[in-house]
């Protein structure tokens, strides 16, 4: 296997690993609140949050910053939190947080913190070498598996609104419900690992 196929798989397992659930968990919390016809901001909020991720692998590898395990494994289950709780308080709003590039920048941000938990396992594939094009490969495997993912979410979304005819607003609801109550139960392990 080449170098690309290599990085490209890795970033593809980074993301659909039922083991690495935290980033599936963050990616359908994230897209719970978008409709159907909403797919091209879903392909943008997704996108941001792969270039957030990027950036951290970027600063990591450049030792600009250094990944803490711990203080990133209680960051992540808030991010899920944080953005299931905004889904849902926001889901028919007007507020100046349910606008789309607020949504863009909270993304991108959260990316760069879900990036740390991956940071030091990225630097050390990199064996010293060239940051280009692993970091692309390894990026184009991201977004691969985040599309994937996507795509069967949105699947799902469409059995349930246009098959069963379900609510949307339900859909979020037990969505993000269930996405904050999952990383409820991560941040308790990570704050009792201590």
């Amino acid at each position: 296997m080449d170098n690309f196929s290599s990085f490209f798989m890795n970033g593809w397992h980074h993301i659909v690993d039922i083991n690495a659930y935290d980033h599936l968990l963050f990616v359908m919390t994230l897209c719970a609140a978008f409709k159907l016809t909403q797919w091209k901001q879903i392909l943008v909020i997704i996108t941001a949050f792969t270039i957030g991720h990027s950036g951290t692998l970027i600063l990591s590898a450049f030792d600009i910053i250094p990944a803490n395990t711990k203080i990133v494994d209680m960051l992540i289950p808030i991010t899920i939190m944080i953005t299931a709780i905004a889904n849902i308080v926001n889901f028919n709003s007007n507020s100046r947080f349910s606008d789309t590039k607020i949504k863009y920048g909270i993304a991108l941000v959260f990316g760069l913190v879900h990036g740390l938990a991956f940071a030091s396992n990225f630097k050390f594939m990199l064996f010293g070498g060239s940051i280009i094009m692993p970091l692309l490969s390894f990026n184009i495997g991201i977004e691969a598996g985040q599309l994937f993912i996507v795509l069967l979410f949105m699947l799902a979304l469409w059995l349930y609104t246009k098959v069963i005819n379900g609510e949307h607003f339900k859909w979020n609801l037990f969505v993000s419900g269930a996405g904050f109550g999952i990383s409820a139960t991560i941040l308790l392990k990570a704050f009792n690992a201590e």
